[in-house]
């Protein structure tokens, strides 16, 4: 086994499990420490830099971090990350004067953005600054796409999105709204130099069974209908409302119904209700506003009575797993269920449309009806045009169509100057030491046992009588402090020294996971060595901190998935062979840094 090169970016990087997690790669547990120091416009700011959109994202993002969290390897729920990001938008200063300012001189470089959703605000915002001349349209009369007109006000007010695509849109972008592209291949001949397709996947799935076509005049496709209700074209629907699909937009879909006049909503779905797509909060919230969800039924076909839509008939099955695991859904042989309503809401996913896109430019496109595309840079198989969001690999979150927005800003600027946009520099990271004496730390290192603090709610016949009334409330400031105590600052790393160790395994006999082993190793390779561990290192996924040059010949071994960054080997070492270090990462965003030095 060879020792571990813990001078490598993504090391400690993959330590710092919820930044690892996050695709734009947010340093969580830095802002959550400023949360807690009361210094919320910094920890609003280290989010701007990543997410760009901190508000927003504490109010709607999927969390990929949260399952990451290390909290959860201590107890049952992981610190709220999502919502302390919410507390640093909700109690910041006013912030403008820390944002780039539009530069006075342009690089002469056109660059154009279709869509002004997620992915084409965080090119714009990271283009703009550098001297582009960065052109936004879209065929809506304001920015911010789905995060407009699919996400209901009642989680995400309009005051949030229009406070930071301002933002963005302050920074010198020519913002065209109204004006939609037709012709792909137009925009190419207009002069510019590069093209970012951001414009999501707006076109709803449908269901084709029998009764579709009659009662269509009461069937709306999720998505869709959404965005009737955001703009006020929908201010209505039927007292009996049935919703299908399992994901986040038949949860947005239900919870809206219920606040437009639906009293008896039910969510219907083919698979169990643990597969469900919608995030496990969101199936929460549907149920804490009294809408059921009925799973394993197939719909069969629409009841209707001349034209009207009077019920749908459903298919009772169950599922039956192959021995690879494969799952198939088995008719019951129960008799087929039938529920009335008078409105159906489909929300059974989401498809690419790109009907202004000729297929003569040099775009190639999948089976799927998706451009082909390089996975890390964002281009197509046109050198000028790249995609990002839900545009680029299907539906998935805002966070991901800011992780996509990043990489192809890096890959437009690099195009631009000539460059090969395959050589991706490293993100910049450091290490520096916590230490204020022999046993004393900068940051708090006390593992307190506290389980999450909920978040405010406001009261459920209020929320439900307004359809834009927000429903949380967020945390206040004490709450907040409360919650981000919880965090366990993992970011903050034990670097071991080995010329220092004088092997008293003092370390071993204080650390509360057992995590740390000296041992002989023997050459049985990594899968023995996790097996003779003090405690046997279970998670491969996570590695293991390996260091040698021990005066015994032992090695000194860390399981890295269960260490708490406690601290107390470092304070307890007699020799100070373990120190505390802060890792922080930057990821890699466009600018000069990122172009070649020569």
């Amino acid at each position: 086994m060879k020792a571990t090169d813990i001078s490598a970016p993504d090391y400690f990087h993959k330590v710092v499990d919820c930044q690892w997690a996050c695709p734009a790669h947010t340093p969580v547990p830095e802002y959550i420490r400023l949360i807690a120091a009361g210094r919320y416009s910094d920890a609003y700011m280290i989010n701007w830099n990543s997410n760009v959109f901190p508000g927003i994202l504490g109010r709607t993002c999927d969390r990929p971090c949260e399952p990451a969290c290390r909290r959860g390897r201590v107890e049952k729920d992981p610190v709220a990350i999502c919502r302390l990001k919410r507390v640093a938008a909700d109690f910041k200063d006013d912030i403008r004067a820390r944002l780039p300012q539009p530069p006075a001189v342009k690089n002469g470089k056109r660059v154009a953005l279709v869509g002004a959703g997620p992915a084409s605000l965080t090119v714009a915002r990271d283009l703009a600054p550098l001297g582009y001349d960065v052109v936004l349209f879209d065929g809506d009369a304001a920015a911010g796409g789905m995060m407009r007109t699919q996400i209901p006000k009642f989680r995400l007010p309009d005051s949030v999105i229009d406070e930071e695509t301002g933002y963005i849109l302050g920074l010198g972008v020519d913002f065209r709204p109204g004006q939609r592209i037709d012709s792909l291949k137009a925009l190419i001949a207009d002069n510019y130099d590069a093209v970012f397709v951001g414009t999501g996947a707006p076109r709803g799935r449908d269901l084709d069974i029998p009764g579709r076509r009659e009662a269509a005049a009461n069937i709306h496709v999720g998505i869709d209908w959404l965005a009737n209700v955001s703009f006020g074209h929908v201010a209505h629907i039927g007292r009996r409302v049935i919703v299908l699909g399992g994901g986040n937009t038949a949860m947005d879909c239900c919870r809206t119904a219920r606040r437009l006049g639906g009293t008896d909503v039910r969510v219907i779905v083919r698979s169990g209700f643990a597969e469900m797509k919608a995030s496990p909060w969101e199936k929460e919230d549907a149920l804490h506003e009294g809408i059921p969800i009925h799973d394993y039924l197939v719909p069969k076909a629409f009841t209707h009575q001349r034209g009207r839509l009077t019920g749908m008939t459903f298919e009772k099955v169950h599922a039956e797993y192959d021995a690879g695991g494969k799952r198939r859904l088995v008719p019951s042989g129960e008799p087929d269920q039938l529920f009335a309503c008078d409105d159906v809401l489909v929300a059974v996913g989401q498809e690419n449309a790109f009907p202004w896109i000729e297929r003569d430019i040099g775009i190639a496109f999948d089976d799927h009806g998706m451009p082909v595309l390089d996975a890390r840079t964002m281009r197509s198989t046109h050198p000028k045009v790249f995609f990002g969001g839900d545009a680029a690999f299907g539906p998935k979150n805002i966070i991901w169509a800011v992780a996509h927005g990043h990489e192809a800003a890096v890959s437009i600027d690099k195009f631009v100057h000539g460059e090969d946009i395959t050589e991706r520099p490293l993100p910049a990271s450091e290490l520096i030491s916590q230490k204020m004496g022999l046993h004393d730390w900068s940051y708090k290192n006390e593992v307190m046992p506290d389980t999450r603090y909920k978040v405010p709610q406001r009261e459920a016949a209020v929320a439900l009588a307004n359809i834009r009334s927000e429903v949380e409330l967020g945390f206040d400031a004490r709450l907040a402090l409360a919650e981000a105590g919880r965090c366990l600052n993992c970011d903050v790393q034990t670097i071991f020294a080995a010329p220092l160790c004088i092997e008293c395994d003092a370390c071993v006999d204080i650390c509360p996971m057992d995590c740390i082993t000296f041992l002989a190793v023997n050459g049985g390779g990594e899968q023995e060595l996790r097996g003779r561990l003090r405690v046997p290192a279970l998670n491969p996924t996570q590695d293991l901190y390996i260091a040698d040059g021990l005066k015994t010949g032992r090695t000194m071994v860390k399981d890295e998935d269960v260490c708490l960054h406690c601290g107390l080997c470092a304070e307890r070492c007699p020799t100070g062979a373990w120190d505390m270090r802060k890792f922080f990462l930057e990821p890699t965003q466009a600018g000069p840094a990122c172009r070649s030095r020569a």
